[in-house]
């Protein structure tokens, strides 16, 4: 009782930023630890950079400052693309709240000196880089792809103030849970979007893989994106 008492106690102290995505924050005790880094997981087509996109767009709903940093996508088509959903990028921009870059995966070597630059930039409450996948395009040795990782994690952690949410990617048919294998180890939490085709029909679902000092939910969770982005909805199986 006492040890129960007293975990509830640190549970409780722990300041947490929260996600923006209905449903999900319940599941981990009010949102996301303050200063860590979460990876978001998942196949493709399963919302990982509406999820990003989304987490940056809470926070400048609340007066935070943002910074996405994309290796795949041009900011263009990331803006373009989220006003689907009603989130306009460009007006926090030109108020210096939000930056969206596209940093060239070649040059990779300097992320770290980027990401460090851009988070002082606008004193980021919150980053999004997407995504790590492509790390393997310019280094062929694996082993350097997870020091490259792990410094990147290791940088990111000293900016205690900037939660940050590093996507990846699950290869098809692979029962990894990123891409190169390394990722899930350096990261203070990983959450798993799942895309399940039967038949014709096709649905999403969201699980907590981990969460470091937070008593998450343990089910796998259903979620939709709509017009209003991602929401989760309530469990399909207890695991």
């Amino acid at each position: 009782m006492l040890f129960k008492m007293v975990r509830q106690l640190l549970y409780m102290s722990v300041k947490r930023i929260k996600t923006g995505i209905p449903g999900l924050d319940g599941l981990i005790e009010g949102g996301l630890v303050q200063g860590s880094v979460n990876m978001i997981t998942g196949s493709a087509g399963t919302g990982k950079t509406i999820f990003g996109a989304q987490f940056i767009w809470n926070g400048l709903q609340k007066g935070e400052t943002g910074v996405y940093i994309s290796l795949e996508e041009s900011p263009e088509d990331i803006k373009e693309d989220m006003k689907i959903f009603g989130w306009d990028f460009e007006k926090y921009e030109k108020k210096g709240l939000c930056k969206i870059i596209y940093h060239d995966p070649a040059q990779v070597n300097n992320l770290s000196t980027v990401m460090t630059e851009e988070i002082s930039n606008v004193d980021a409450n919150r980053l999004v880089i997407d995504s790590t996948s492509v790390f393997g395009l310019n280094i062929e040795n694996p082993s350097q792809i997870r020091r490259r990782l792990f410094g990147l994690a290791s940088a990111l952690k000293k900016h205690t103030d900037t939660t940050a949410i590093i996507i990846t990617e699950i290869p098809e048919d692979s029962k990894a849970l990123s891409r190169w294998g390394v990722e899930e180890f350096v990261v203070d939490s990983v959450l798993i979007l799942n895309y399940l085709g039967i038949g014709e029909e096709y649905s999403r679902s969201l699980m907590i893989r981990k969460m470091r000092r937070t008593d998450h939910g343990k089910d796998i969770y259903p979620f939709e994106i709509s017009n209003k982005g991602i929401s989760l909805g309530t469990p399909k199986m207890n695991l």
